[in-house]
């Protein structure tokens, strides 16, 4: 995964309770990549074909980004901008992560959680394709990208399609980053 996202940092923010058994997922830090911090699993593909799998890849594991720079003394103070933003993507990941072990979750869909949802409710999704490399068999193993997007995106991505609307998203430098302190592109 480093050859994908960078050097990963030394701290993992491990879960009280394993997601094997019920619980949350570890989350794994990227700040050496691009600008600001990756949030990736490493709990959906611990053997190869087996896990989360999708058209693209025969096992991946999720990826988020933000643009506020790894700041573990923050990530529990939902006061500050790392703390909110890594709230939002745990939350995300979470949630993503159970439902891919269930689904096919493939590049240039979008998503969208039910209003009820805590936390999470009513937030639009786009998935893509952020990274691949071959495994020893010939197997292809991924990084999805989740990206939260606003609404009238998330439109605009189901009339035109979703390579449409991330297309827009690097045109405008808004790529890959999940921060919505920013104008939509549709």
């Amino acid at each position: 995964m480093e050859e994908m996202l960078g050097r990963e940092h030394h701290m993992v923010m491990h879960a009280i309770i394993p997601y094997a058994v019920g619980g949350a997922l570890d989350l794994y830090y990227y700040p050496n990549g691009v600008s600001g911090t990756g949030i990736a699993t490493k709990e959906l593909s611990e053997l190869p074909g087996e896990g989360s799998s999708n058209r693209v890849f025969e096992c991946y594991e999720l990826v988020m980004f933000t643009r506020h720079p790894l700041s573990l003394d923050d990530a529990k103070d939902e006061q500050t901008d790392f703390g909110h933003a890594h709230r939002n993507i745990s939350s995300i990941l979470n949630a993503i992560a159970r439902y891919s072990a269930e689904n096919s979750l493939n590049p240039n869909e979008t998503c969208e959680f039910p209003s009820d949802m805590e936390r999470i409710g009513g937030k639009c999704l786009i998935f893509d394709n952020y990274s691949q490399r071959k495994d020893e068999v010939g197997g292809v193993f991924g990084l999805l990208l989740i990206m939260e997007i606003f609404r009238s995106e998330m439109e605009f991505a189901k009339e035109n399609s979703g390579s449409a609307l991330i297309a827009r998203l690097k045109q405008s430098g808004h790529y890959p980053y999940s921060d919505l302190n920013r104008e939509p592109v549709a």
